[in-house]
Order: structure tokens, then sequence, then C-alpha cells
């Protein structure tokens, strides 16, 4: 079987590609490396290039005829930087998706597995979110998500394509074999906010203490990149059994069916160190939610996937793989 995977240079995408090498696939990677790193695609077949850029599309899809199945992780992540450029979110995110899928389509590649996300859904309860829950993207960042989810969804009720939409909740960790991880030296998620405390000494902050949730504090669905590239592979083996041409679309949550508040992810920090970390209590800051942890029944029926690793291997993986980043970079 032969997989494209857009987006494969970044941090899931190369750890999605490695675990579907793994599993025997041949694996087929476009990126424009605006964010990836051309380590990452050692040894694999590479594509230098936008997805929407025709002469790319055409030499890949010339050289590759016989792809089986097209994993999209491509799309720009940051969600403040979507706030200020929203625009530049549509193009990229949307936009060249849709030039992306008109090429697939005009080709005859049937199958498609979406990168989407947990910030589709309404996180204002801190509770458990399963693939009907109510969707209320906060940002222009996850109004993109699920702007490609409705597209997909209409494309596939036309028989252009088949199609299943991952919602991934908040990945974490490195691949295990510290292959890949994240090619950002200051992620602005939670872990990374907390390693960054650690590292200058401050106090990590906890905005907001008064949520809906057991301590106060968000929550959130950690799951190790791992466990979410392992996904990717059982979406593309068992695509035919999930994504039929009576159901040609479907939704499956992606995380471990756990929620994690922050003073959690705290405390799993320190037991991963064996050092305290010093945190503040601080104001909730506009536009945060309490969160949610994913109902992931149908990806356990349907994929006969479960996550494996728990928040502390997560944990214990991004510090390891954030002390090898400069030597990669």
């Amino acid at each position: 079987m032969k997989v494209l995977i857009t987006g494969g240079a970044g941090y899931i995408g190369s750890t999605v590609a490695t675990a579907c090498i793994e599993a025997g696939m041949q694996v087929v990677i476009l990126d424009d490396l605006s964010t990836g790193l051309r380590a990452f695609c050692e040894g694999r077949d590479l594509y230098e290039g936008d997805i929407a850029e025709p002469e790319i599309l055409t030499r890949l899809l010339s050289d590759h005829p016989d792809i089986d199945a097209v994993v999209h992780c491509a799309a720009r992540i940051v969600v403040a930087e979507s706030v200020t450029d929203p625009l530049g979110y549509y193009d990229t995110n949307v936009g060249r998706t849709i030039v992306l899928l008109q090429r697939l389509r005009d080709a005859g590649i049937s199958r498609i597995v979406f990168s989407s996300s947990a910030a589709v859904y309404a996180g204002e309860s801190g509770q458990g979110a399963d693939e009907n829950s109510p969707l209320a993207p906060s940002s222009p960042y996850a109004t993109t998500k699920a702007m490609v989810e409705q597209i997909l969804k209409d494309a596939a009720t036309n028989d252009d394509f088949r199609a299943i939409a991952l919602r991934y909740f908040n990945p974490i960790g490195a691949d295990p074999q510290m292959r890949t991880g994240l090619q950002n030296p200051l992620p602005s998620h939670a872990l990374g906010k907390i390693m960054r405390a650690r590292a200058t000494g401050e106090p990590f902050s906890i905005t907001g203490t008064d949520w809906p949730t057991r301590d106060g504090s968000g929550l959130r669905d950690y799951i190790h990149v791992w466990d979410l590239a392992l996904a990717h592979v059982a979406a593309v083996q068992r695509f035919d059994d999930v994504s039929t041409p009576d159901e040609p679309y479907q939704v499956i949550n992606i995380g471990t069916g756990e929620g994690v508040t922050v003073r959690e992810l705290v405390a799993a920090f320190e037991r991963v160190t064996g050092e305290p970390l010093p945190t503040i209590d601080t104001d909730r800051r506009p536009g945060d939610q309490a969160g949610a942890f994913a109902i992931v029944d149908r990806a356990a029926d349907v994929l006969d996937w479960r996550a494996e690793r728990s928040v502390d291997d997560g944990v214990r993986d991004a510090i390891t793989w954030a002390a090898k980043l400069p030597s990669v970079r």
C-alpha cells in the first residue's frame, strides 16, 4: 500500500509516516518545509512544495499513479496566529486544500484521511465529547478544520471520494525512538509552557482556577503522538471497512478518553522530573475554555484502536526530545 502524507515533515505528519513505514506501507511526503524539518524526511520520498502548487502536484501524481490513500496533515495550526491572520489561515487550510482535493479527485485517488481537531467542539463544560457533540469552533484555525470537514462530507456525498476525519485531541510527546518530535523549540501548548517555566526558573501560570472541573483548572485530553500515529495506520488499513459507499464520510475522535487538568499535568511533570514546579494562579485569558476530553468508543469499535501510553509517558518523551532537538535542527 502506498500513502501520500501532506505535511509529512511536521510533528504529526512525520510521526505518522514512521508508523506507516513500520506497518509495511510505502510513504510519499509532500511538504513545503515552512515549518517542517528536512531531517524528518531522510530516506523518504520527499516532494518539496506547496500542496496547491500545480507543477509539484503534476510531478508527484505522475510519478506515483498508484497512491492508495492520502493522509492530509498539512495546515497552519497556531491558534493565536490564526486570530491575527485569519485570511492567511483560510487561504492555506481551506483554499489550498480545495485545490489539492480537486487534483486528487481528478487523479482517481479516492481515500482521504483528514487531520482534524477537537478544537471544532464546544469546550465549555469540561466533560466528554463524542462525535455528535455540538460544534463551536472558537478561532479561525478551528473554523478552518470544521470547514474542511464540511467540504469533505459534501464531496464524499457527491462520490468525489471517501473520507475519514480524525478529530485529534491534544498531542504530546515524541516518537519513542526519538526519530521525530515537535520541531518548535517553544511550543505554545500547556506542556511546552511548563517546560519553558522550568528552563527559565519562573513559576508556571495556571490561567483560570474556577472552571467546572474537579480541581478548577482547565482540562484537556493529552494523547501521546505515537498513539495518534498508530490511529492513522489503523484508519488507512481499515479504510474500506470504515468509509463505505453507503456511508462515505466518517468522523472519529482520537484521544485517550480521559481528561487531565492543568494541575494534574503539572503533577505528571513533577513525577517525571522528580522535582517540584512552582506555580501561580492567574485569571482566565480571553478565549480560554474549560476544555473537554474524548469519548473514544467509535475509534475502539471501527478501528480496533485505543491509546496505550500515559500522560507521564508523553511528558517523559517530550522532555527527552526537547534535549535532542538542537542537534536535529
